[in-house]
């Protein structure tokens, strides 16, 4: 079976590993494990009897709640099957441009939606934006409680060209402030930054850009109900940005692409504060958990991570290590090879539950 270019592929895992899919521990694919929110279940259960029909093709409900959720006109809002979807989407408007900044290492499906769409892509090292970003930083043990600032050489910043980030950054998990984002706006014709890890930031330290894209029309965020509600498996995720865009996407895609249970799930989810508040809580402790015991295996350095995942630095093969923990401990973690600043010497692991993290930890000290 081929090597998987994402995370939580357990089929390919349990493969490898000999043992049932349902017997492999996750580290690879950064989902929380608090859920799925059990209001989001009952969403579900409740909708059971609308599948013989076709789900509303404008979404309302699904658009009025996440419009009561950041505080904006449902217009400005377009659900989509996964975030995935609408960066497809994406992809075909910044391939109209000059050039496309795409800061590097990059999430791979930014690639494959821009290759889909012959694109020209100008790579922006992360390490020349931030500085050695290899290091671990001091502001904060396994928290990125700091704020990166984001510079672009002003040689890439022109107006026919466009820029996709993501913040926090995948795979370093580092937060970018919003402040350093901003003048941006200015000096690129599309700016398109993908927030899917942002819920995991609590309140009073996100970043979001949402509140300015009734401000700038060339700004599009892009965001995940997957990842912080523990629903991969229903593929959601929604984009906002100025109506017109918007509907113009509309034309390009086919009907129905969030079904029903979905779209239940979500607006119960995004009512769930509880869930929220519970996932804000749980997230800095474990976190911090699993970073200091990271920290004191030898050849191991995690670095620090605003989101729900850690990426580690190894002296040894990571791809081996990887093979190692699945063989002798049902454990799969993420290796980075399709991130090609990293290779082998770097692997991502998503932050789980603290008996969990302890048993990837000691799992590490015997491999």
């Amino acid at each position: 079976m081929r090597q998987p270019a994402h995370g939580g592929n357990l089929a390919w895992a349990a493969a490898l590993a000999g043992c049932p899919p349902d017997a492999i521990l996750d580290f690879s694919a950064s989902i929380s494990p608090l859920g799925p929110p059990n209001s989001a279940i009952a969403a579900i259960k409740s909708q059971i009897g609308n599948l013989k029909h076709y789900p509303d093709p404008n979404y309302s409900e699904l658009r009025l709640a996440l419009s009561h959720f950041h505080q904006l006109p449902p217009e400005w809002i377009l659900p989509g099957n996964g975030s995935a979807e609408l960066l497809t989407l994406i992809g075909r408007e910044l391939a109209q441009l000059a050039a496309t900044i795409l800061i590097t290492p990059a999430f791979g499906d930014y690639y494959r939606t821009l290759a889909a769409y012959n694109a020209k892509v100008l790579e922006c090292p992360l390490s020349s934006v931030i500085g050695h970003w290899s290091l671990v930083l001091s502001f904060g043990v396994g928290a990125a409680s700091g704020r990166e600032v984001l510079v672009i050489d002003k040689g890439q910043r022109t107006k026919d060209k466009g820029l996709l980030l993501n913040n926090p950054h995948n795979p370093t998990g580092k937060l970018f402030s919003r402040e350093s984002i901003l003048p941006y706006l200015e000096q690129f014709a599309l700016v398109v930054v993908d927030e899917a890890f942002m819920d995991f930031v609590p309140p009073n330290e996100e970043q979001s850009l949402i509140s300015m894209v009734q401000k700038y029309p060339n700004l599009v965020v892009l965001r995940s109900l997957t990842k912080f509600y523990s629903l991969p498996g229903l593929r959601l995720g929604y984009a906002i940005a100025h109506p017109d865009c918007l509907a113009k996407w509309q034309l390009w895609r086919d009907p129905w692409p969030v079904n029903t249970l979905a779209a239940a799930a979500a607006i119960a989810a995004l009512q769930d504060t509880e869930f929220q508040q519970q996932t804000w809580a749980w997230l800095p402790p474990a976190r911090n958990q699993l970073f200091q015991g990271l920290n004191e295996i030898p050849g191991l350095q995690p670095q620090a991570s605003a989101a729900n995942f850690l990426l580690v630095e190894s002296q040894e093969s990571t791809s081996q290590l990887q093979q190692q923990l699945l063989k002798y401990h049902q454990i799969l973690i993420r290796d980075c090879l399709s991130f090609k600043e990293l290779g082998d010497r770097f692997f991502r692991v998503a932050v789980r539950e603290k008996s969990d993290n302890q048993r990837l930890l000691t799992a590490l000290k015997e491999s």
